[in-house]
C-alpha cells in the first residue's frame, strides 16, 4: 500500500503525514531534531538520511509495516483555507523558487495567457489572487488546464491517503496553534533529544521567495471568490472546523478525529 508523504523518525518514535503549506519544514526539523541533537542544514525536503520518507525506496518497507501496525504515534498539521492558498500564490506563482526559476516551467505564462495573472513588478495583488484563485477552482473541480498542486489541493485530500490505506492519527492539530499542537505530540512520544518549541527557529522555506502580502486576508476575497472557497475547500471547512469567514483563522470548534476518519477513510 503507498504512503505518500509520510515521514516516520528513525527511533521510531513519531509518524507525520506531510501536508503542503501547513508547518511541514518546521515539523520535519523537529523530527529530524528529536532523533539527532541538531537541525538539518537545509531545506528538510532535501534531506536523504536521517529520516524515514515515503519518497526513499528504502524507507517504503518500513513505513509500509509502521503505518498499518498503528503502534507508532502517527499525526499530521492542517490550516485554514482561506491563509493556505494565499501562501500557495505568493510562494509558488508569484515568488522565483530556491532554483532561481518560476515553479513548475511554463505554469506562471501560461496563468497569464489564460487567466490574466500578473505578478511582474508592482502588480495589482488582489485582482491576480482572484483570478489565480479561478485557476485552482479549475484544477480542483475540472482537473483543467492541469490536475490540482499538491500546494493548494485540499489539506483533507492528503490527510485521507494515510487513513485509507489503514493508518489512523492519533492527533490533527491546526497550524494556528503550533506550539499547542507540536507539544501535544512530543509529550505523547519518547525521543532521544528534547527539543525546545519556544525556542527554536521557524523553518519558512518558502519564505523570501515572493512579494510580500500586502492587505490583510479578507481583502483578497470577494463575494465570488468566497462562493469558490466555500465550493472547493468544503471538506476543509467542515471536517477541521474552519470558519467560512476568511477574517477567523483558527478553527471555530475541536476537530472530531472519528468523524474525520469516517468520512475519510470511504
Amino acid at each position: 500500500m503507498p504512503f505518500p508523504g509520510v515521514w516516520m523518525t528513525q527511533s521510531n518514535s513519531m509518524i507525520y503525514r506531510v501536508v503542503p503549506k501547513c508547518a511541514c519544514s518546521t515539523i520535519g526539523q523537529i523530527m529530524y531534531h528529536s532523533d539527532h541533537g541538531r537541525f538539518f542544514d537545509g531545506d528538510i525536503h532535501d534531506a536523504k538520511d536521517g529520516l524515514h520518507k515515503w519518497a526513499l525506496e528504502d524507507s517504503q518497507p518500513v513505513i509500509s509495516a509502521a503505518v498499518p501496525a498503528q503502534q507508532i504515534y502517527t499525526f499530521t498539521a492542517v490550516r485554514n483555507p482561506w491563509s493556505r492558498v494565499l501562501s500557495s500564490f505568493f510562494d509558488k506563482i508569484a515568488g522565483i523558487q530556491r532554483n532561481g526559476k518560476r515553479y513548475r516551467g511554463n505554469l506562471v505564462p501560461m496563468l497569464t495567457q489564460r487567466y490574466g495573472v500578473e505578478v511582474e513588478g508592482d502588480f495589482d495583488q488582489i485582482q491576480s489572487f482572484r483570478r489565480f484563485l479561478m485557476f485552482v477552482r479549475d484544477t480542483i473541480r475540472f482537473r483543467k488546464p492541469m490536475d490540482p498542486d499538491i500546494h493548494w489541493s485540499a489539506c483533507s485530500g492528503h490527510v485521507s491517503t494515510l487513513i485509507r490505506n489503514g493508518g489512523r492519527y492519533d492527533l490533527i492539530f491546526p497550524t494556528e496553534k503550533f506550539n499547542e499542537g507540536m507539544s501535544d505530540v512530543l509529550k505523547h512520544v519518547s525521543v532521544p533529544h528534547a527539543i525546545d518549541l519556544e525556542a527554536m527557529p521557524r523553518f519558512n522555506e518558502s519564505a523570501g521567495h515572493g512579494p510580500k502580502q500586502a492587505h490583510p486576508i479578507e481583502d483578497y476575497f470577494d463575494d465570488l471568490s468566497i462562493f469558490m472557497m466555500h465550493d472547493i475547500y468544503r471538506r476543509d471547512f467542515n471536517l477541521f472546523k474552519y470558519s467560512k469567514n476568511p477574517n477567523r483563522n483558527p478553527p471555530v470548534k475541536e476537530m472530531d478525529l472519528d468523524e474525520i476518519h469516517a468520512k475519510l477513510g470511504k
